[in-house]
């Protein structure tokens, strides 16, 4: 049995013409950090849709969890958790019942689905606000619910989009420190994307970089700063994906790039 938790070979995904993910190829062995950085359109999010069975594709092998995402989309799917980019909590029922909810859909026994949203909610310090509905909560607040939801079945592999866009850097150091935490307590594997290239840097074990649907390289922050002569993974990035934004991704890449920046100096 392989000690990769993950494994994608030759993996292509074509809409109407367009490939999207052209022939891409990587592993993430168990228990590791790693994370998909890369412009808006490089394929991040696609690759991710294949990897969760949200989307099939078009060729070549994929793995979770020693799964196959088009045939066991049960056994893959019991195998994650998912934090999406955009909020995907039930703002009317409170937070209890949002984590109570997707323990049943997972077909969790009560009791241990009970300790288990106290224990999480605990960690996540939401417990005392358990009871509150979720539209009175902070971003950073459902942030937090939404990893907790993703951790409730014992998942093997967090998968996060993006995870802390838009979020203050305190509530971003804070999740930072609950997810490693969590990478080190329950051997979890996290497979995440963001424009935070400084967040990256400093959670990674591994970073795979893409651009046009094809992993460029992926390595250690360190050998990626070695092999670009960079003093930065950010300044590696750079050099490998070309300084011109392109203008379909101007937009989100820049803001949250100034945004970070602004929010740091």
């Amino acid at each position: 049995m392989s000690d990769n938790i993950i494994e994608v070979r030759d993996l292509v995904k074509d809409f109407d013409g367009f490939r999207a993910v052209n022939d891409v190829s990587f592993t993430v062995p168990a228990r590791r950090i790693f994370s998909f950085l890369g412009p808006n359109g490089a394929g991040k999010t696609t690759s991710i849709k294949i990897l969760t069975t949200m989307l099939h594709p078009t060729s070549g092998v994929v793995r979770v969890n020693g799964f196959d995402p088009v045939t066991q989309q049960n056994e893959v799917r019991h195998s994650f958790g998912i934090v999406f980019q955009d909020p995907s909590l039930d703002d009317e029922l409170t937070a209890y019942e949002n984590m109570e909810f997707h323990g049943v859909l997972y077909g969790m026994d009560k009791a241990t689905r009970r300790a288990r949203i106290k224990e999480l909610l605990d960690f996540m310090e939401l417990w005392d606000r358990k009871d509150n509905l979720v539209k009175e909560f902070s971003g950073g607040m459902k942030r937090r619910l939404e990893i907790a939801r993703g951790l409730l079945h014992h998942p093997k592999i967090l998968f996060m989009d993006e995870p802390t866009l838009g979020l203050d850097p305190q509530t971003r150091n804070h999740i930072w420190g609950y997810i490693r935490n969590l990478n080190k307590t329950e051997g979890i594997t996290v497979f995440f994307t963001t424009h935070y290239i400084e967040e990256a840097e400093h959670v990674s074990d591994t970073v795979a970089i893409m651009d046009h649907g094809r992993i460029i390289t992926h390595g250690s922050p360190d050998e990626l700063k070695r092999q670009t002569g960079a003093s930065s993974l950010e300044e590696a990035f750079l050099k490998l994906t070309g300084s011109a934004i392109r203008e379909e991704e101007a937009s989100s890449t820049d803001r949250a790039r100034q945004r970070y920046h602004r929010m740091h100096h």
